[in-house]
């Protein structure tokens, strides 16, 4: 049987579920590879894809006999189909952060049951530790992101703009083996860096400008996330403490990263040193990376829960001084047995171009 499937009823026994329906497609493309649009339906017995007829050939192509995956066509399924599908099942689990209230109610229907159960966030808890070709496939995707900065530090010129360098992000990994961004690119230049989220304008490049460029890159699904704060023609002298302060902080977290690692201890790190330093973390140190690049778990204060080897980090800790600069820096990190091991390596000392 599927592995992942086999894990996920192993944990569902434990929850004393006897059924769980999969509406997220993330979640169904983790467990199946399948990326079509449909549902996932773990009953008692069997494992069931419904989906519609144009997707079937596509589906089927995907699965392998080892998945033990039932293709159904929709048009196939009966209104008693759907009633019997968790007849007798005591306790039918839901993604209840992800299912709308008004698809909540639609599933109760048309499953005739009225135990629904929270799941708990179970599958996104399994997606936080990574196998072996997930992580082959972020390593993939961070490899692409580093040669995508080697490359922006001869395309930058002074007069180029934000917009311009977004665009020019998308492009290398759109030709050099990426099959999608991670989320569009946060590209921002001089008093615009002080904006951790900003979004591309026609500002241009000045010279001492910083830049700060946030950007990854999927392959297989899977993503990577990186941040460097690089300069223009020089590094101003006022920028410097502020920058040395966060890097030392960051790759101080990176070896941290290992397993059985207190997150909120791990946060604290970066957190205590700013403030100490007369800075404030206005954002958290870090998040899991996967199919999404934002996932479980959050590096934060408020997460007392420890690490595990082979989860998959974003550790980003930044310094903004609003209408000045900010500074960022941030590597994807495989947490490892006894450190943190970054999978995102271009260099992280001061660049000016």
């Amino acid at each position: 049987m599927n592995e992942k499937i086999r894990y996920l009823r192993e944990k569902m026994k434990k929850l004393d579920l006897e059924g769980m329906i999969i509406s997220n497609p993330i979640n169904i493309k983790y467990l199946t590879n399948i990326e079509e649009e449909g549902t996932l339906l773990i009953t008692r017995k069997e494992n069931i894809f419904i989906t519609y007829s144009m997707y079937l050939e596509s589906v089927k192509n995907t699965l392998t006999i080892n998945d033990e995956i039932i293709v159904a066509d929709t048009r196939e399924i009966s209104k008693e189909d759907y009633e019997n599908f968790f007849l007798f099942c005591e306790n039918v689990g839901f993604e209840e952060n992800y299912v709308t209230y008004e698809n909540y109610k639609i599933i109760k229907q048309k499953y005739k049951t009225n135990n629904l159960v929270e799941t708990e966030g179970l599958l996104e808890k399994m997606r936080e530790v990574k196998n072996q070709d997930e992580i082959n496939n972020i390593k993939k995707a961070c490899e692409i992101t580093d040669r995508c900065f080697e490359h922006l530090q001869k395309f930058i010129k002074i007069g180029i703009t934000e917009i311009e360098i977004a665009n020019e992000i998308e492009d290398f990994f759109k030709k050099n083996g990426a099959e999608n961004i991670s989320f569009k690119p946060i590209v921002a230049v001089g008093e615009n860096t002080s904006n951790p989220h900003w979004k591309p304008t026609k500002r241009a490049v000045k010279m001492a400008d910083p830049i700060l460029i946030d950007m990854g890159c999927k392959y297989n699904g899977y993503c990577s996330d990186m941040t460097r704060t690089i300069f223009m023609g020089c590094i101003l002298e006022e920028i410097k403490p502020i920058y040395d302060l966060v890097l030392k902080n960051q790759l101080l977290t990176t070896r941290e990263m290992r397993e059985y690692a207190n997150i909120k201890m791990l946060s604290s790190i970066s957190e205590t040193d700013f403030k100490v330093n007369g800075y404030d973390l206005i954002h958290a140190v870090g998040h899991g990376i996967g199919l999404e690049v934002h996932e479980r778990p959050i590096i934060s204060f408020k997460n007392d829960t420890f690490l595990k080897e082979n989860m998959v980090l974003a550790n980003e800790p930044g310094i903004y001084l609003p209408g000045k600069y900010g500074i960022r820096i941030e590597d994807t990190v495989l947490v490892g047995k006894n450190e943190g091991i970054s999978l995102t390596n271009f260099p992280r000392t001061y660049v000016v171009i």
